[in-house]
């Protein structure tokens, strides 16, 4: 026989049988489940209604009394007669209960039941509090004022929409259904939305004796790995967990963990993947959003300082009658992206909201349309007063989408970015969320022959990194006649983002050139002149021997036959990306050497 021993305090433990209180739930469970099979109460993710009818149908009595010293006191009372009274005896023997709301309550109540004066009862009410969970499932209506029938209940219950994770849906959500149906006649809210768990960037529970505990607050100020240290000095561990939590620290956060803010901590945790899994969240992750952060703000700071100082936005029929191909294509992915948002806010979606919302601001709008206007910014014609007008529009709409995710960044900026005349909302928060009813300006052709030409820009990239060539000479070739005069109007547009020294389109190939296919139509050629290819091709050559040697080293160890059972999970997944990165490596390595050779 083992002797419990309390791992903090050092005292025995030892079990004591008493005398506890019950709630029988077998019709409130059945109840429960008909709100979800009728579709009156709705789980997010469905997954999880498989949880909800395990346990509702394999419901048991509910023991609802705690031996704590805090709690709601069990409304519980012994009834016992006065000294003197000559059925005291009896009483006492029969070890009467009962239940009210108050002891005056439950004296009228005792003295019914027995046919006497209640002069000759006395109560004494059970020691025993209520279990956590029945409080916490009172809560919906309580708060309100129930049991009275308030104004506050009256207009605020039911609720619509109940947020929490999905480890408690039986312990708190079910019984909050049940107290709900059975204390006021209805479901307590309409939607249940269940979050995934968070845990540590390996996948593990967190826990103060592995040190892997993210504090929230950690991660908005920061904190030094000398600071997480000393903390640990004042919890109930033993010098053993101490020490292995200190090294659980300073392998994750050797120098501590940098400060990242609130919204850049909330907007990581909508990004992460479906929903129902559990969230492994990395302080790295959170750091690079951060880093989002500051893009939106560099970019709402060049808007303002591109703005004249009497600035006052065109109503948006006079801006879309004059603008330029480029300008339509941001309002059209702005469209998209706001549809894509809006669709996503209907299926709690925010994974899909969140990748949305950062490519519109880095890939959208600062990567490719801001690079685009900085110089017609700088000229003072009609073309700059409309980008400047898309340009603050882009930023008013952006900052109204990501609102819910970044609050006080939105707000930052909303406060200092000029308002169109017909809307003077005094905070970001009362601003009409984005529709597609306000922008309905997106063109799929449009954006497939932007996308084309952005295409382009990136090969053009490619292969000035891939060759070293600092800028190019170009020429794009195309038979298409409607697709050539839409290039050619992009053309300084693809100048400007590739930094090429020449760039022009024509439908006839010129001679000594490095030809490459974009698409089935059209070609980049790339001039010769400047381009040293027995050097280039020598140096990648070597690059691409370097790749397939790696390549092959990999591939040797993941051949041999006790690979799967010897080689922990955590390496072969390792491998395997480093695998797919070589593969692609070796592929345009090959292809750039392979275009060399022909130039030759």
């Amino acid at each position: 026989m083992v002797v419990p021993v309390c791992s903090r305090s050092s005292d025995i433990v030892e079990p004591l049988l008493k005398e506890q209180w019950f709630a029988r739930c077998d019709n409130l469970a059945t109840q429960a489940i008909a709100a979800v099979e009728s579709g009156e109460l709705s789980i997010c993710p469905k997954m999880h209604c498989k949880t909800w009818q395990h346990w509702l149908l394999n419901i048991r009595d509910w023991c609802i009394s705690r031996q704590l010293w805090w709690g709601h006191r069990i409304p519980a009372y012994r009834v016992s007669f006065r000294n003197g009274h000559p059925k005291n005896r009896k009483a006492d023997s029969e070890n009467m209960w009962v239940s009210g709301r108050c002891y005056r309550e439950a004296l009228e109540k005792a003295a019914a039941q027995l046919n006497v004066n209640g002069e000759h009862l006395e109560l004494t009410q059970d020691d025993d509090v209520l279990d956590t969970w029945f409080s916490s499932a009172l809560f919906p209506f309580a708060v309100h004022g129930w049991p009275s029938q308030t104004d506050d209940l009256d207009r605020f219950y039911p609720s619509t929409l109940l947020e929490t994770g999905h480890d408690i849906i039986f312990f708190w959500v079910a019984r909050m259904v049940m107290m709900g149906q059975k204390l006021t006649g209805r479901l307590p809210f309409k939607e249940v939305y269940l979050h995934s768990m968070v845990r540590d960037a390996h996948g593990r529970k967190m826990s103060k004796s592995l040190g892997n505990v993210i504090d929230p607050v950690d991660v908005i100020q920061g904190v030094s790995l000398e600071d997480l240290h000393a903390r640990l000095e004042g919890n109930l561990l033993d010098p053993a967990e101490k020490e292995r939590s200190r090294r659980g620290q300073a392998a994750d956060y050797p120098r501590g963990i940098p400060e990242c803010g609130t919204d850049a901590l909330r907007f990581t945790l909508c990004t992460y993947k479906a929903q129902g899994e559990d969230v492994n969240l990395d302080v790295n992750t959170v750091q690079t959003y951060r880093f989002f952060c500051n893009k939106i703000w560099n970019a709402a700071l060049f808007t303002m300082n591109a703005l004249p100082d009497n600035f006052e936005p065109s109503p948006m029929s006079e801006m879309l009658a004059d603008c330029s191909i480029m300008d339509q294509w941001i309002l059209s992915r702005l469209s998209d992206t706001t549809a894509k948002i809006n669709s996503g806010f209907q299926g709690y979606d925010f994974p899909i909201i969140t990748s949305a919302i950062h490519k519109f601001w880095v890939q959208n709008l600062c990567d490719v349309y801001l690079e685009s206007i900085k110089l017609s910014l700088r000229a003072d014609d009609h073309r700059t007063v409309v980008s400047r007008n898309v340009l603050h529009t882009c930023v008013d709409a952006g900052l109204r989408l990501i609102s819910p995710f970044m609050p006080y960044l939105s707000e930052e900026i909303f406060q200092r970015l000029p308002r169109r005349p017909e809307r003077e909302e005094p905070s970001i928060c009362v601003a009409p969320y984005p529709t597609t009813e306000e922008f309905p300006m997106f063109d799929g052709s449009l954006e497939e022959r932007v996308a084309l030409s952005l295409d382009i820009v990136n090969r053009i990239r490619s292969i000035q990194k891939e060759f070293g060539i600092p800028k190019l000479s170009g020429h794009i070739v195309c038979n298409n006649d409607d697709l050539r005069g839409v290039l050619s109007q992009l053309c300084p547009t693809m100048a400007t983002l590739s930094r090429c020294r020449k760039l022009q389109v024509t439908n006839q190939e010129p001679d000594r050139c490095l030809a490459t296919t974009v698409a089935s139509n059209c070609a980049l050629l790339v001039e010769m002149e400047d381009i040293d290819v027995s050097r280039i091709l020598e140096r990648l050559q070597a690059k691409l021997a370097k790749t397939n040697s790696s390549l092959k080293k990999i591939e040797a160890q993941r051949s041999i036959d006790s690979y799967g059972e010897k080689v922990p999970q955590n390496i072969r997944e390792k491998h395997d990306q480093q695998v797919e990165v070589l593969q692609a490596d070796s592929a345009k390595l090959g292809a750039a050497v392979a275009m060399l050779k022909t130039a030759r």
